[in-house]
């Protein structure tokens, strides 16, 4: 059985869907007005590993993850740019998937757009309007009446009492109260806007979301995920919004993967900080950095830096290595195995890929030993379940390998030199290879290689 960690009470439940044999899943996705860096990675690849676990699991997956095309920052880009919203997000749409694929991220089940969605959000605003949780300001904007929910606050743990403006809450005089927060923007000029019952306007960010989980989802569905940063105010505000229109739960579990920090430093655009994962893609292969991300446990901290990603490499190359030369013709995992009863175990218990990560290792350690055919099949089957190892280990470890050189005619030449006695040559062989970062490894088969 699956057990969460649930944001909203606070501890390790064990997972019970609402619909027998099916799991609902929504993920706030991306804003799109620029590349996605790592901490949009963390995201991807943390519930593409959730979504992937239930469906191992026997569950029938819907998985639900946004993209908000309508907001401050893309019309303000736009304009920066001197091109249409549309051409804008579109192109960063494309950047985004292709992004997510080379991270093997999978599809999720829809993915809506914001833009797709505007009756629902104007729908839901008035019913909100209507149960006297929202109300029309005097410039035609609508807020949310925050004081009227009385479980504001129960995803955060913050009080009413407590909280003041700010926190991606602006100050606004139009408010009757600072901590009301807008579910609809009345026109501004030169900005895209929709007919409502109050004048044109578009949706504010919180209401977006709402909506769309709500007609994917229904009222009430099974787990609501996304970054540690959108815990309040964002996810807070679906809660009010959400629970306050339909007068039901909004979401049995809420997940929150922990923040990307760089070198023990929030990740941000003012401390000059900020990687993209195109940036970070340059330097290192995809499958290090999906590696990397699940090597730390969802909830905690992922420090990110070239040592920890150099470490990362280091250590999915050793599991590479111990398939090398194996002839694996089928990957079907015996789940009655100890090695893959742990992993799921581990898996289990709150999606724990760190400790599932450490039985592939296990298994890596014993292939290396015997060179067991079973144990590597069962090795490449699980760590498939997860995202990894699909690859030909020639493939992986010899990378592109585009040097200025031959580097199978250097290494033949070095074995010759080597018959010859001739062992400065051969060294220096190795150390050219070395320098151009070739790793060699002489075994009973012959000279094999890596890059490093």
């Amino acid at each position: 059985m699956i057990k969460i960690y649930n944001t909203l009470s606070k501890n390790k439940e064990m997972f019970k869907p609402i619909q027998k044999g099916q799991v609902n899943i929504y993920v706030c996705g991306m804003t799109v007005y620029d590349l996605c860096h790592i901490g949009h990675a963390r995201v991807m690849v943390i519930f593409d590993m959730v979504r992937r676990w239930f469906d191992i699991s026997g569950f029938q997956v819907n998985y639900i993850r946004n993209i908000t095309d309508i907001d401050d920052k893309i019309i303000s880009r736009a304009l920066q740019n001197n091109e249409s919203i549309q051409s804008l997000t579109e192109r960063y749409i494309d950047e985004m998937n292709a992004d997510a694929k080379a991270l093997g991220v999978i599809k999720p089940s829809k993915e809506p757009k914001a833009t797709e969605h505007i009756k629902d959000m104007i729908f839901m605003i008035q019913t909100l309007i209507e149960k006297q949780h929202a109300y029309v300001a005097k410039n035609r904007d609508v807020f949310y009446k925050v004081r009227s929910f009385d479980g504001y606050g129960k995803l955060s743990g913050k009080s009413i009492e407590d909280l003041r403006a700010g926190e991606r809450v602006d100050v606004d005089q139009n408010k009757n109260d600072e901590l009301d927060f807008v579910l609809w923007k009345s026109a501004k000029p030169n900005e895209p806007s929709w007919d409502s019952p109050w004048g044109k306007g578009r949706p504010g960010w919180h209401i977006e979301c709402s909506a769309m989980s709500s007609h994917y989802l229904g009222h009430h569905f099974d787990i609501h995920g996304g970054g540690q940063d959108l815990q309040f105010p964002h996810h807070e505000n679906e809660i009010a919004q959400s629970e306050g229109a339909h007068d039901c739960k909004m979401a049995n579990y809420w997940m929150h993967n922990g923040f990307v920090r760089v070198d023990e430093e929030k990740m941000s655009k003012s401390l000059g900080n900020f990687f993209t994962i195109r940036t970070v893609l340059e330097k290192f292969d995809a499958e290090v950095v999906r590696f990397f991300i699940l090597r730390a446990h969802y909830r905690s901290p992922l420090n990110y830096s070239d040592a920890h990603l150099e470490d990362a490499k280091i250590a999915l190359q050793r599991l590479y290595v111990s398939l090398r030369g194996m002839e694996i013709n089928h990957m079907e995992v015996d789940w009655n195995h100890p090695l893959a009863v742990k992993f799921k175990e581990a898996m289990d218990d709150d999606f724990n890929s760190p400790e599932a990560i450490s039985v592939l290792f296990e298994l890596a350690n014993e292939i290396n030993k015997n060179k067991s055919l079973p144990l590597a099949s069962l090795l490449k089957g699980l760590a498939k379940k997860i995202g990894f190892l699909e690859r030909d280990p020639e493939i992986f470890l010899k990378g592109d390998a585009k040097n200025s050189f031959d580097i199978d005619e250097l290494i033949s030449k070095r074995h010759e030199a080597k018959l010859n006695k001739d062992f400065k040559e051969a060294d220096r062989i190795r150390s050219v290879l070395l320098e151009n970062g070739v790793v060699l490894e002489d075994t009973p088969q012959g000279t094999i290689w890596r890059k490093e």
